[in-house]
């Protein structure tokens, strides 16, 4: 796998507890797929890697494989250019029908809530701690990509941006904690439309927040966070009520 898609997996991929390791296995790698970290009709990372960063055996991957492909979310392809491929994701059917089942499985006010805090602290722990140049680079990367996306990949380089922030926190278990409640958040996202005006307003904001983090002023970073979550969290109360 190459450096950018190591990075892209960094916040997420991670070793497993042997008690649970099947299941937290299966956790981690439908967070990428949920995620969209490897976009439709990308390839996994290969068996080997996989397992090494999991630490788990390749029979227990397989079986996790297994459970995803029969779940329509992977395939297999044989061959030299062979590998487990996600599937093209389907987009949600049903309308405010589907939103209502979606919102029926979470405490949307607590997840919410949550995702601010990591969101927060993260934009504060960056911008007070510094960064190297190697991670300026990825961080202004990260930023680029989402300008002039086109819609249908606008979400999956968004959540790039903010999960790269949040490994860059240095916290390994904020990083964590924010891929799973983030892929909570995406699955609401997904029911709602792409607004063109929202988006811009979201894209001044990341690269204010880009800048603040970069100039070290963690109180502006902090702030900038706090209120691009606020936007979300309106935009999603408004399509609920």
């Amino acid at each position: 796998m190459d450096e950018d898609a190591a990075d892209r997996l960094a916040p997420v991929l991670r070793p497993v507890r042997a008690g649970n390791g099947f299941e937290e296995a299966l956790e981690q790698i439908l967070q990428i797929v949920r995620l969209g970290l490897v976009p439709d009709g990308g390839r996994l990372p290969a068996e080997r890697e996989l397992a090494e960063r999991l630490q788990i055996s390749r029979v227990t991957l397989r079986e996790v494989l297994k459970v995803l492909q029969d779940q329509g979310l992977v395939e297999s392809r044989r061959g030299r250019y062979g590998g487990t491929f996600v599937r093209a994701r389907r987009e949600p059917s049903g309308g405010e029908a589907e939103l209502r089942r979606r919102i029926a499985r979470v405490d949307v006010e607590d997840t919410l809530r949550f995702r601010e805090v990591l969101e927060v602290g993260a934009a504060g722990l960056c911008a007070a701690h510094g960064l190297d140049t190697d991670q300026v680079a990825r961080l202004r990367g990260a930023l680029d990509a989402t300008r002039d996306a086109p819609l249908t990949d606008y979400r999956r380089l968004d959540t790039l941006l903010h999960l790269t922030l949040a490994e860059l926190s240095g916290s390994p278990s904020l990083a964590a904690r924010y891929a799973a409640v983030r892929a909570t958040v995406n699955e609401l996202l997904d029911c709602i439309p792409l607004l063109v005006r929202n988006l811009e307003h979201s894209q001044h904001q990341h690269t204010a927040l880009v800048e603040a983090v970069l100039d070290g002023d963690a109180d502006a970073a902090r702030e900038v966070m706090r209120e691009h979550c606020a936007g979300t969290a309106a935009l999603l109360r408004g399509f609920l009520a």
